[in-house]
C-alpha cells in the first residue's frame, strides 16, 4: 500500500485485511514497532483501565475530573460508535482525520524500519494513539484495554497507575470461562510498586494472591475505600480521607457509583504527583457521560440505550428497570454477537421485557435473530417479533408504540451504532 494520498477511511479498510486475524493478543510485534518509533518511554503520566464492564465510563470520569484540574489529558477508548476518530480525544477534542491518517503513515514506516512486522486493526489504533499523546504534549494519558489485559496492545507500556474495574465473564474464546483466571488477566496491567485499584466489590481471591505476591500497592473496595449514597449526592472515603456531598455521576447507578469510588481511589493514590481538587472532584463528575451507557433519549417513546452485551452488564441493565417502572409496557430491540453469551446475557432481563423485537446485525459476527428466538422459546416467552434491519424497526417501534411505553436497545455496540446512525 503507498502511505502518501490515502484518507482514512483507505487506511482502516487495508488495517482490517492486513492482519491475519482480527483478535490476536500478544505484545511482541506492537512493542517491537514501538520502539522503531520512540515510544516505550512516554514523557506522560500514563494510566491503564482494565475490566469487564464499566472500563469506558471510568477513562471518561478520570479525564473529566484531571481535565477539570488543569490537566492535558488524552484519552484512549474503543470500541467506538459511529467514527472511529472518537477513540482518541486529546484535551477534549476527538482527533482529525488527518491526523490519525499522519499517524498511521509513521507507523506504516516503522513497521517496514527492519524486518516487516504485522499489526492487527487493533494494534494500529492503540500505536496511533501513543503516538498522537506524544505529538500533543499531553501531560496524563488514559487509556482503556481492549480485551483482557495482559496481553493486550495497551500493555505495552508501564503503566503509572492501573484501574481494574468490575470483573466478570466475557471473551470466553481468548480468556476462558473462570472468573478467577480472567482477573490475572486482566492484572496484568499492573506494575510492581505502582499503585493500582480495584472497583469490584467482590475480587477473586486469585487477584488478591497476585498482587500480593508481586509486590502491587492495590486497594480494594469496601476494604480500602468505601462510598455511601443518597438521593441527591454520594460520600467517598479511604481512612481519613472524606468527600462529602459528591455529585451523582451519570447515569446515577449504583454501578456507575462504583465505578466512580475506583477512579476517585485512583486520583487519590496519584495525588502527591498530580494534586486534584475537591472543585476538580465536583466538576469533573459533573461532566455528563459517553454516549449508550444507560442514555435515555427524550424521543416519542422514551428509549434507553446501552452498549450491554454480556451479563454482568445486563444484570445492571435490569436494576436499572427495576427501578424505574414505567406506566405501559417495556419493549426490547436487541441483537447481539455469535461469540457472546446469549443465554446469559438475555436472562437478568426475562422478568422486565414485555415484548422482544429481534433484529440480526450486519456484520460478519452477527448472531442469527433465531438464535435468540430458540434461547427465549425456550424459557417460554413467546411475546416476540422478528424483523430484518435495526434502524427500521427502531422508527417503526417509535411509531407503533403507545408514549406510556418504553423502548430498551440493547446486545452490541453495533446495534447501537445501527439505530441512532
Amino acid at each position: 500500500m503507498s502511505i502518501s494520498n490515502q484518507n482514512l477511511s483507505d487506511w482502516l479498510n487495508w488495517q482490517n485485511q492486513l492482519h491475519g486475524q482480527a483478535i490476536d493478543l500478544g505484545l511482541e510485534r506492537c512493542r517491537s514497532v514501538a520502539e522503531r518509533m520512540g515510544l516505550l518511554s512516554p514523557p506522560f503520566t500514563l494510566i491503564s483501565v482494565a475490566g469487564t464492564n464499566g472500563k469506558g465510563s471510568s477513562v471518561f470520569m478520570l479525564e473529566q475530573i484531571y481535565r477539570a484540574a488543569g490537566y492535558t489529558c488524552g484519552r484512549y477508548t474503543s470500541p467506538h460508535l459511529h467514527q472511529y476518530n472518537e477513540r482518541i480525544v486529546i484535551n477534549g477534542e476527538t482527533i482529525t482525520d488527518e491526523a490519525l491518517c499522519a499517524s498511521f503513515a509513521r507507523i506504516e514506516a516503522a513497521r517496514h524500519d527492519g524486518p516487516e512486522i504485522s499489526l492487527s486493526y487493533f494494534e494500529f489504533g492503540t500505536l496511533a494513539a501513543i503516538d498522537l499523546f506524544f505529538q500533543a504534549d499531553v501531560e496524563i494519558a488514559v487509556l482503556e484495554v481492549g480485551l483482557g489485559g495482559r496481553l493486550d496492545a495497551v500493555n505495552i507500556l508501564d503503566a503509572d497507575a492501573a484501574l481494574i474495574t468490575h470483573i466478570d465473564i466475557d471473551h470466553i474464546d481468548w480468556l476462558g470461562d473462570d472468573r478467577g483466571q480472567i482477573a490475572l488477566e486482566k492484572a496484568g496491567i499492573c506494575r510492581p510498586h505502582h499503585p493500582a485499584v480495584c472497583a469490584d466489590p467482590n475480587p477473586p481471591q486469585t487477584l488478591l494472591d497476585f498482587t500480593r505476591q508481586q509486590h502491587i500497592p492495590m486497594l480494594y473496595a469496601k476494604t480500602d475505600f468505601k462510598m455511601t449514597v443518597s438521593d441527591k449526592y454520594w460520600q467517598w472515603q479511604q481512612g481519613t480521607k472524606h468527600y462529602a456531598n459528591l455529585p451523582l455521576p451519570s447515569p446515577a447507578t449504583n454501578w456507575q457509583i462504583r465505578n466512580a469510588a475506583g477512579v476517585l481511589a485512583l486520583i487519590e493514590t496519584l495525588q502527591n504527583h498530580h494534586p486534584v481538587t475537591e472543585n476538580a472532584l465536583h466538576e469533573g463528575l459533573q461532566q455528563g457521560q459517553l454516549p449508550a451507557r444507560l442514555q435515555q433519549l427524550d424521543t416519542r417513546v422514551p428509549c434507553l440505550l446501552d452498549v450491554a452485551h454480556n451479563p454482568l452488564a445486563t444484570r445492571a441493565l435490569a436494576e436499572t428497570l427495576s427501578g424505574q417502572p414505567c406506566a405501559g409496557q417495556t419493549h426490547a430491540l436487541v441483537a447481539m454477537l455469535l461469540d457472546k453469551d446469549i443465554p446469559g446475557t438475555l436472562a437478568p432481563l426475562l422478568a422486565y421485557i414485555d415484548h422482544w423485537h429481534l433484529v440480526e446485525l450486519d456484520v460478519e459476527r452477527a448472531a442469527p435473530a433465531s438464535q435468540l428466538q430458540d434461547y427465549l422459546t425456550a424459557q417460554g416467552i413467546n411475546n416476540m417479533t422478528r424483523y430484518d434491519k435495526p434502524r427500521p424497526t427502531f422508527l417503526q417501534l417509535q411509531a407503533q408504540l403507545s408514549p406510556q411505553d418504553r423502548l430498551v436497545v440493547f446486545g452490541s455496540f453495533y446495534t447501537i451504532a445501527a439505530v441512532s446512525a
